[in-house]
C-alpha cells in the first residue's frame, strides 16, 4: 500500500511549473553565498584582466 502512495501523481500548483521536494538528494551541496561570491570575483577578475591589458 506504501507504494501506491509513493507513485501518485503530483498535484498541479501555478499551472503545473513548480514541484517541490521534502527528500534529500545525494551529491555536492554548496551554499548560495558561496555561489554568488564566487560569480562576483569572477566578474571582478575578468574586468580587471580587461582592463590590464588593453
Amino acid at each position: 500500500m506504501s507504494d501506491s502512495k509513493n507513485n501518485a501523481p503530483m498535484p498541479a500548483s501555478s499551472a503545473g511549473l513548480l514541484t517541490f521536494f521534502n527528500e534529500e538528494t545525494q551529491g555536492v551541496k554548496i551554499r548560495p553565498e558561496l555561489i554568488l561570491i564566487g560569480s562576483l570575483v569572477l566578474i571582478s577578475v575578468s574586468i580587471a584582466l580587461n582592463a590590464f591589458f588593453r
